[in-house]
């Protein structure tokens, strides 16, 4: 049989800004769904979310984040059965204070992007979840959801979606008796 060829592969439409810099300084709203959106990482009873170990492990590695990448800061999230949310702050100024002066010029840091730092966090969880489980698992769906965060009502419209996603888990789109 006759492999497609590579001008009839389906297209990937990006769902990025264009022209758009993702490794300047802003605030940035994340949505990482898991692979087939799987309940991978626990359940939700009564309004609370209840992490499993890799749950705990998309837990972790956010938390983990300010102290790998000076320039990000994790702010509000929540880990849910089958997807992810969280705020993150990218100040690369920030990372510059916390360096020895004279040791690197702004001109020559390397920028992390939103997207080397997606990467980064998809592949470390993977990572640890492999090694809990002692095999290879596809955790994570390819892309990911993004929103640059303009102005205070959006962060503020964020973290309160942020914080109430759990009380709302069955009304979500990604709540699984919904996605058919």
């Amino acid at each position: 049989m006759e492999q497609p060829h590579e001008n009839h592969l389906p297209k990937r439409k990006s769902i990025r800004l264009n022209s758009y810099d993702y490794a300047q300084n802003g605030l940035y709203y994340l949505t990482i769904c898991t692979h087939n959106k799987q309940c991978l990482f626990g359940k939700i009873s009564d309004g609370s979310v209840h992490l499993n170990s890799y749950g705990e492990i998309v837990e972790h590695e956010w938390l983990r984040t300010a102290g790998i990448r000076k320039s990000m800061t994790p702010l509000d999230y929540v880990v849910m059965p089958n997807h992810f949310h969280g705020i993150i702050a990218i100040d690369h100024e920030q990372a510059l204070s916390t360096k020895q002066i004279g040791r690197q010029h702004p001109a020559t840091m390397e920028k992390r992007s939103l997207s080397s730092f997606v990467a980064g966090f998809k592949s470390s969880v993977t990572a640890k979840i492999k090694q809990r489980n002692g095999h290879d698992v596809t955790v994570w769906q390819r892309n990911y959801y993004e929103h640059v965060i303009r102005d205070e009502k959006e962060l503020q419209i964020l973290r309160e979606y942020i914080s109430l996603n759990p009380l709302k888990w069955e009304l979500d789109t990604l709540y699984p008796d919904n996605m058919m």
